[in-house]
């Protein structure tokens, strides 16, 4: 038999490496800052081109290459980072297996220039599929430039699988913001387009989370500092009360590299139990570092999962941590017995000093004594038997107690004890579980745990989900405002002003004339705020910054390929934060208009998400379950 196995040429490996390593334009991206930051580089700068499918570019100002590096980079498993397998296990630069630039030349077009600081001139390199197409000598500035263009040009079927260019933007600004966070002591530069999104100067930690997500961000941060043998951690986490229904502001860094850890995040979760609501999240920014030899980074091949030697540990010192700091700032209830906030002086008495009571005593007064007393005047003379003449508080009255009901007889001729028109308070009844006398003839639904409503049809009965049906009303009425373009607004008393990080900001700018139709009506847009005027009929002004927060969450992560409108995911969204929610109370009147309402839409039977509105059982199904 003839032999089958064989072994496979270098462009088809590196094309099976490169669907480990590049998955879409945000994970070129990702490679190229983390080469450029282990090359020392001070000022690194990102430029993209429709969402990186069409070019993303990497420009720093490191060490550069020589001429045999240049070309050995492209080679697989070349690197500059380790020599033995032991090197794993004491890792403190980014990439290290030298898969990264070989992946990508496999995929794409790549053009490479760099200069060492001794060398008068550089190299450019030019690699189309992996093959080098020119090499030359090039007037370049020192550092290293590697411009990838036309991802998965030889690979369609890969290139099919890319999402929207909103989509893959906004993947590729998650990359971005990872990796200068960081590294704040770096200066970072982001285009798209042509356009600039970010420019970070070189600063501190807290000023670069200010830059990336807004100058509102620096008022909720709340700093987190422990050291220990085992683990040091520095950053910060955010304030209860700003936390967001999304997971957007969450990042872990373990010796300077993102990772994702639901582990870790859970120890976050349960620091903060107790102080925010069910379905939030709070936001942190925190460093860890550890010994290298106790963590294993090679587990994934995007290095974003981390193994630990001993998790237990690091959870305990890090849920103590945020809790102690959340403590330590009064952000968190404390329990202090050692301190009475009552014997706290206030400000306006800090200088003054105390006056000395003075005390009086009625000498007169006997306890014992049933005969009404004349009080002495202050004007008694001094012969008076009182020793001295009490000046204080006048005694209570002793009067009888018949006093207390005069008044009291009933006017007209009655007496005491006619009890005829009593009226004795009613009690609640609960009506037996057979007793059709309580049961309303007129009443049409019933409302089941508040969340489903129940209705008799012909054929047996219908069962309601009042949230899903809900929303399927609410969209079609925003879609049908948003296209017809004729909504009513209401306008507010006073502006209402709404603060956004960049990201955030440019979102709802590329929304508004969309929201404009829905019924919002803006008065300005400028230095990431947002100042709205009016509001659509239906939308309370305590909801809109939830309404826009959801609305910039779905069009971050959960927007669907371009073939959908804005519209329809501005109605989505819309109808998503507005709809009765589960566990809501409905009155008669509400659950028949929320049936009638539902099946006068152009689709009952979903919801926008596709999901269904009501089920339906007949007579017989029920007649079933009692055989």
């Amino acid at each position: 038999m003839a032999d089958i196995i064989q072994l496979l040429p270098d462009h088809v490996a590196n094309q099976i490496a490169a669907g480990e390593v590049v998955q879409r334009p945000a994970s070129v991206v990702k490679e190229l800052l983390e080469n450029a930051i282990d090359a020392k580089a001070e000022t690194i700068k990102l430029l993209v081109k429709d969402a990186g499918k069409t070019l993303v570019q990497v420009i720093d100002d490191g060490v550069g290459m020589s001429v045999t590096d240049a070309r050995l980079s492209f080679e697989r498993h070349a690197t500059s980072k380790i020599r033995s397998a032991e090197d794993l296990f004491q890792l403190n630069t980014k990439g290290f297996r030298g898969e990264a630039l070989a992946s990508i030349a496999a995929i794409a077009h790549v053009e490479l220039k760099t200069k060492q600081a001794q060398e008068e001139v550089g190299t450019a390199i030019t690699i189309e599929g992996s093959e080098i197409v020119n090499q030359d000598v090039v007037v370049t500035p020192t550092g290293t430039s590697i411009a990838v263009k036309h991802l998965f040009f030889n690979i369609p079927a890969r290139r099919n699988f890319l999402k929207s260019n909103t989509v893959e933007t906004r993947h590729i600004i998650d990359e971005f913001q990872r990796v200068a966070l960081a590294h704040p002591s770096i200066s970072f530069v982001m285009y798209h387009n042509g356009s600039e999104v970010f420019n970070l100067p070189q600063s501190n930690y807290r000023q670069r989370i200010v830059n990336i997500f807004g100058t509102k961000t620096n008022e909720k941060l709340v700093p987190v500092n422990e050291d220990t043998d085992v683990l040091k951690i520095s950053g910060f986490v955010g304030k209860p009360e700003y936390a967001k229904k999304s997971r957007g502001e969450q990042f872990f860094f373990v010796n300077n590299r993102f990772i994702k850890s639901a582990y870790l995040n859970h120890a976050i979760t349960a620091a903060f139990d107790g102080l925010i609501k069910d379905g939030t999240h709070a936001s942190y920014f925190l460093n860890l570092e550890v010994n290298p030899q106790t963590i294993d980074i090679n587990i994934h091949p995007t290095k974003t999962e981390i193994k630990f030697d001993d998790e237990h540990t690091l959870y305990a010192i890090l849920r103590a941590s945020v809790k102690h700091s959340l403590g330590q700032f009064n952000i968190a209830p404390v329990l202090d017995f050692d301190r009475d906030a009552n014997l706290d002086t206030p400000y306006d008495y800090s200088n003054k000093s105390a006056s000395t009571p003075t005390i009086e005593v009625d000498r007169t007064f006997n306890p014992f004594d049933t005969e009404p007393r004349v009080e002495p005047s202050r004007t008694t003379s001094s012969s008076s038997s009182s020793p001295s003449s009490f000046s204080g508080r006048k005694p209570a009255s002793t009067s009888s107690w018949e006093s207390l009901y005069v008044g009291m007889e009933s006017k007209g001729t009655k007496s005491q004890n006619d009890f005829s028109e009593i009226q004795f308070e009613s009690v609640e009844s609960t009506a037996s579980l057979f007793d059709d006398s309580q049961i309303s003839s007129k009443q049409s639904s019933y409302q089941l745990q508040n969340k489903y409503v129940l209705s008799a049809i012909k054929s047996g009965m219908l069962v309601v989900d009042q949230n899903r049906a809900h929303q399927r009303i609410l969209y079609e009425d925003f879609l049908r405002y948003i296209t017809g373009k004729d909504t009513v607004s209401q306008q507010l008393l006073f502006p209402l002003q709404i603060q956004l990080s960049k990201q955030e900001h440019d979102i709802v700018l590329s929304l508004k004339s969309d929201l404009e139709y829905a019924g919002f009506v803006f008065q300005n847009f400028e230095n990431q705020m947002v100042e709205i005027i009016g509001l659509p009929i239906n939308v309370p002004e305590s909801e809109v910054s939830i309404i826009l927060e959801q609305l910039i969450s779905d069009v971050e992560h959960e927007v669907p390929d371009a073939n959908f409108s804005a519209a329809d995911l501005l109605a989505k969204s819309l109808s998503k934060s507005l709809a009765i929610k589960s566990g809501q109370s409905l009155t008669q009147t509400e659950q028949d208009h929320l049936v009638n309402s539902l099946f006068a839409c152009k689709d009952p039977n979903v919801s926008p998400k596709n999901k269904p509105t009501f089920i339906t059982m007949t007579v017989d199904e029920l007649d079933k379950k009692f055989m």
